[in-house]
């Protein structure tokens, strides 16, 4: 499974606050299941709740989910996309520890897809393919987060980062 060290890494390059100590950073896998569909082949998709906590988080919140929220939308953007899933897709909980800190646990439900081939030689070989992606609508640069003048987090955007589907959508003002 790629995403949750691809996440985590995301975090750690993100966060000031995380990057000067990773170690606050934990990340888990809870609830895994493999998905096949007996198909020809062995190719499944790998589905569980990955559990992102952080210990004695001194950010604001903020710093945290707007990073994590462009890393959903590279890499499971329906939890975003599909206003039916995006109603528990994210979940959290905080522990309060003092006026300035908070042990937090956010809980996201992610699948990866792995593709298994069978080679003529007759090996198998696995492969897990990229997410779908969505348009860009969003020059890829350098995207900083700020609370007036505190800088909350900062990362390199793609092009993968940011989009809309090119497909119409209904109107979800009306």
């Amino acid at each position: 499974m790629n995403k949750p060290e691809s996440l985590r890494n995301h975090l750690l390059a993100a966060v000031p606050a995380l990057r000067n100590d990773p170690d606050r950073l934990l990340v888990f896998i809870d609830n895994g299941t493999v998905r096949s569909t007996a198909a020809v082949g062995l190719s499944f998709e790998y589905a569980y709740t990955l559990n992102v906590i952080l210990t004695d988080f001194a950010g604001h919140p903020d710093a945290l989910m707007i990073p994590l929220l462009a890393w959903l939308m590279v890499n499971q953007h329906e939890l975003l996309a599909n206003l039916e899933k995006g109603k528990e897709a994210i979940k959290f909980e905080a522990d309060i520890l003092d006026n300035s800190k908070v042990d937090l646990s956010i809980k996201l439900p992610l699948t990866e897809r792995v593709i298994v081939k069978k080679l003529d030689d007759g090996t198998l070989q696995t492969s897990h393919p990229d997410e779908p992606q969505l348009e860009p609508y969003l020059p890829a640069g350098a995207w900083k987060l700020y609370a007036g003048d505190e800088l909350l987090a900062d990362w390199q955007s793609t092009a993968r980062d940011g989009g809309d589907v090119a497909s119409p959508q209904p109107n979800r003002h009306g």
